[in-house]
């Protein structure tokens, strides 16, 4: 614990560092229009990088599977399929495009019941396994997936460089309302969850040793999986969405921790995405003059790293 002490302090330096050199640097006395701008995109990506980390953690401790990641269930695709659909039969210039504000509660109240409607008839039978659920979601994905592709196609090729700009996340263009926005509905939702999180240490064990240890499985995994699913939705209706993010932010805390406590391992990713996500951007900016997004880069090595995932858990089987 102690030396996972450390780490923590180390990594919350880093951080601050990373922060303090991605907001002031090259700022040329343009404090007042610069300055804010940059503590917003922080913000943004603090929001974005702690939603995600906490809800790859506890969906993985509640499907006991550490490649998995709540983008199985769909909503990746759901709001893809959002924006493709809202630009096929709206057009590009329609109000529900152009207002961000309403465009992100859009997205977000679509993830939202679509999950909610999900959990609802897949646990409606008792004792119902977990990996059915994960098994419709990877179907339903697929269909969402399949949908939007085929607007995508039959879509104006003018109206397709803006679908093209919801495909991948961006911090550079965040609304500064919604951010508040997110930040409300973040903070209540991991403070709802952390009281669960000596829970979600016995659900390591198992359903029936959990249930034997008292735990209501079910009823925790309802809750964490709509927990999730709202963490996700924000997340995605506010930057966009990451694929692999949350896969590679969980694996490392699990490595670099080696604990079972989920209020360490769920810190330890949180920092994690912070590191990746402020230090990422510094570079996309400054190194590579927005010639690139954080998000492709992401998922460049996110890809990479679910490979070496699979292949390692091949090798231990």
């Amino acid at each position: 614990m102690r030396s996972n002490k450390v780490k923590i302090i180390i990594m919350l330096l880093l951080i601050a560092v990373l922060t303090v050199l991605y907001v002031f640097q090259d700022l040329n006395g343009s404090y007042h229009y610069a300055l804010p701008r940059r503590l917003i995109k922080v913000l943004a990506m603090a929001l974005t990088g702690v939603a995600i980390a906490y809800a790859t953690v506890t969906f993985q401790t509640i499907s006991h599977n550490r490649i998995l990641t709540p983008s199985i269930m769909g909503l990746d695709s759901l709001y893809m399929l959002v924006q493709t659909a809202i630009i096929f039969i709206f057009g590009s210039m329609s109000v529900l495009i152009l207002s961000q504000m309403l465009n992100f509660f859009i997205s977000l109240i679509a993830m939202v019941v679509f999950a909610l409607l999900l959990y609802h008839f897949m646990f409606k039978g008792d004792g119902q396994p977990i990996y059915f659920l994960l098994l419709v979601g990877i179907i339903v994905g697929t269909f969402l997936g399949s949908l939007t592709t085929f607007l995508q196609v039959l879509i104006d090729p003018n109206e397709f460089m803006n679908v093209q700009d919801k495909m991948f996340a961006s911090f550079n263009n965040v609304n500064s309302d919604l951010v508040w926005i997110a930040l409300l509905i973040v903070v209540g939702t991991i403070a709802i969850g952390w009281t669960k999180l000596k829970e979600l240490d016995v659900l390591t064990l198992g359903r029936d040793n959990a249930r034997n240890l008292g735990v209501n499985y079910d009823g925790v995994v309802r809750t964490m999986l709509v927990l999730s699913a709202i963490l996700i939705a924000t997340s995605t209706a506010l930057v966009g969405p990451i694929t692999f993010f949350g896969l590679i932010v969980a694996n490392l805390s699990y490595q670099f921790f080696n604990t079972y406590k989920h209020s360490v391992t769920i810190t330890g990713a949180i920092l994690f995405s912070l590191i990746a996500l402020i230090g990422g951007q510094w570079v996309i900016e400054r190194v590579f003059s927005f010639s690139t997004t954080l998000s492709v880069i992401i998922n460049f090595i996110g890809g990479i790293y679910f490979i070496y995932l699979l292949l390692k858990e091949s090798r231990s089987s």
